[in-house]
């Protein structure tokens, strides 16, 4: 399973909120590079980079944070936030991402998104499939659809989506456990690579993850409070 640290922005800046609010951002570095160097640094290869701006703007708006790290470590990153057009998906890809996640765009315009997935192939575009009591949320989480998180991964199943990251939004964040169950329904009622988000507390988190079949685990607050050491992620790696 691959273990993929997660820095989110905001105003520049490594954040983290508690169930996507942004009223309860929390600052933890100035310099998202240097908190990128420092998982490379520790053995890391993968990175989750969401620009928390562009996910409730119209546009990415952090984009040169994603070019900073992409040029200056070897991490492979995977971007999202604010991707709602074709020129900013050229953005991410031109700045370094080696794969991007769209979830509002998929929610709200699939045709694009279905586009992106022809255009760019399957290994490239991640399907984000963010959910509040199973129903798919958008715009940095501030809308929430009618859309069932299950029906919304197996439709892009269809489509040829391999790779989805799935939320559970009340457990972003609270670093109380990541939603086992729902996980293990995705699994057993598709084939996708499913990568884990929200939730993680500790490293036994990680191993039941791994255990269950995810292709990847996102983690977060849980290495910003000291929960997970840097040390404990490059033994599991």
């Amino acid at each position: 399973m691959r273990i993929i640290p997660a820095i989110d922005i905001i105003d520049g800046k490594c954040v983290r909120l508690s169930k996507g609010d942004y009223s309860t951002k929390k600052i933890y570095n100035e310099n998202p590079l240097e908190v990128a160097k420092e998982f490379e640094d520790n053995g890391i290869q993968y990175l989750h980079l969401v620009d928390l701006d562009g996910a409730k703007s119209k546009q990415i708006i952090n984009h040169e944070i994603l070019e900073s790290i992409a040029s200056k470590t070897n991490l492979k990153i995977d971007f999202g936030g604010g991707l709602k057009s074709n020129k900013d998906l050229e953005i991410a890809f031109e700045c370094g991402a080696s794969q991007i996640t769209g979830g509002s765009i998929a929610a709200n315009n699939p045709t694009i998104f279905e586009q992106w997935i022809s255009t760019y192939g399957n290994e490239k575009i991640i399907l984000g499939a963010d959910c509040n009591n199973r129903k798919i949320a958008t715009n940095g989480w501030l809308k929430e659809s009618d859309l069932d998180v299950l029906n919304f991964i197996k439709s892009y199943e269809e489509k040829g989506i391999v790779y989805v990251i799935c939320t559970d939004i009340a457990k972003d964040g609270m670093l109380q456990g990541t939603s086992n169950d729902l996980y293990k329904e995705i699994l057993q009622k598709t084939d996708v690579n499913l990568i884990a988000s929200g939730g993680v507390s500790n490293i036994d988190d990680l191993i039941k993850l791994k255990e269950m079949g995810c292709e990847g685990a996102i983690l977060g607050k849980a290495i910003y409070e000291g929960n997970i050491s840097l040390k404990e992620l490059q033994k599991l790696c």
